[in-house]
């Protein structure tokens, strides 16, 4: 159920992978996105699942509507009644509230800054990247106190740049704004790397502490990957402080 989960100085990161869950396909198992098709009922059951596995209460872990974009707010708490926000960034001060993001390709961003008591998730999609929703969520951390050569930095499970083909003129109009993303398959086509822009964007703001994970999901039989299969679910990324 829980893929890849590290704790430390009282951060705590975890990702899931596709299995322990009671969604049917072809969304099996564990399937964490409620905008996929998926039986809301399944979806429900696997998040409180997925929470009880990390000692979670269900209801303290916050949720985003992605969009793709850079937008980044600050949460409290859980969302009160009404439509989730359409952000791609989450940070908060609030121990015990963990935030997650969810992905089937793109990069999770977990970010924490034990000292000040600050965490973060962003959603890395290559138009997210573009955009800046990593440098946008270190801000809105900096803001609150954390300070960057103290943030450590998790991205989870996504399709690397071996696999992730685009058209040439996606991947020149990519470089542009992050060269580091230039990127070519396995078999010598145009390809985006989003994990590296990522990496090289935090590496420019100063964050030294970062892991990246060596999984791609589009190769992983045991990760959701929405190039390979399009209707599909959703793996989750979630970080606390205790």
């Amino acid at each position: 159920m829980i893929g890849q989960r590290e704790s430390g100085s009282g951060a705590h990161f975890a990702f899931t992978d596709r299995w322990g869950g009671v969604s049917a396909a072809p969304y099996e198992e564990l399937n964490l996105g409620g905008a996929v098709g998926d039986d809301p009922q399944s979806v429900r059951t696997n998040r409180e699942l997925a929470a009880k596995s990390l000692g979670l209460t269900p209801d303290r872990v916050v949720w985003m509507n992605q969009v793709h974009g850079n937008d980044v707010v600050r949460v409290d708490g859980p969302w009160s009644d009404g439509p989730v926000p359409e952000v791609d960034g989450l940070v908060t001060a609030t121990r015990g509230l963990a935030l997650a993001v969810l992905t089937a390709d793109c990069v999770p961003v977990l970010l924490a800054d034990p000292v000040a008591g600050v965490v973060g998730a962003a959603h890395a999609g290559r138009p997210g990247m573009i955009a800046g929703v990593v440098p946008a969520t270190l801000r809105a951390m900096t803001a609150l106190g954390a300070v960057a050569d103290r943030i450590v930095v998790r991205t989870g499970p996504a399709v690397c740049g071996r696999c992730y083909e685009v058209p040439e003129e996606m991947r020149a109009d990519v470089a542009v704004h992050e060269p580091a993303a230039h990127a070519v398959t396995s078999w010598g086509t145009p390809a985006v790397d989003v994990a590296a822009g990522v990496h090289a964007q935090l590496d420019r703001l100063g964050v030294r502490d970062r892991e990246q994970s060596p999984v791609c999901t589009l190769e992983s039989g045991d990760h959701f990957s929405y190039r390979r299969d399009r209707t599909t679910g959703r793996l989750a990324g979630y970080v606390w402080l205790d």
